[in-house]
């Protein structure tokens, strides 16, 4: 029997968001993020190492599209979680405070990583977490 075709990581994941340019500002001002591509009031992409991650505008995304994209759109608070290493962790605790970013909270897992919770302007949930939290080395 032939080994099961599956796809090997994940290339991108996206988040609505209700402001796109403050989302814009939080994500290249808080996160350091830079901007790999946008369409002004529609969505706003950045390259996270080796990945993509999206911002929409809901309200536009669930528009049909000229491009035959299928529509794209979630209404309500998502999540998306970024690797951090562990060394980091308390100066990203002084980069939040430094920017008014409320901390949710600073989990240990069972497994010895650590997440630090907060929200996105649009109220997004966002992870900052070591690789242990999966069990992975990096």
């Amino acid at each position: 029997m032939p080994t099961p075709m599956r796809p090997v990581r994940v290339l991108e994941t996206c988040l609505c968001v209700t402001d796109l340019e403050a989302a814009e500002r939080f994500y290249t001002t808080v996160l350091g993020f830079t901007v790999f591509a946008k369409v002004p009031g529609r969505h706003v992409f950045f390259q996270v190492g080796e990945g993509m991650f999206l911002l929409f505008d809901a309200r536009e995304t669930a528009k049909p599209s000229l491009t035959g994209i299928p529509t794209h759109g979630t209404s309500g608070p998502g999540h998306a979680a970024f690797a951090i290493p562990e060394s980091d962790l308390e100066g990203w605790h002084q980069t939040l405070a430094r920017h008014g970013v409320v901390l949710e909270s600073d989990y240990t897992w069972p497994s010895g990583g650590r997440s630090l919770y907060f929200r996105d302007p649009s109220g997004n949930s966002i992870e900052l977490a070591t690789p242990q939290t999966w069990g992975m080395s990096s």
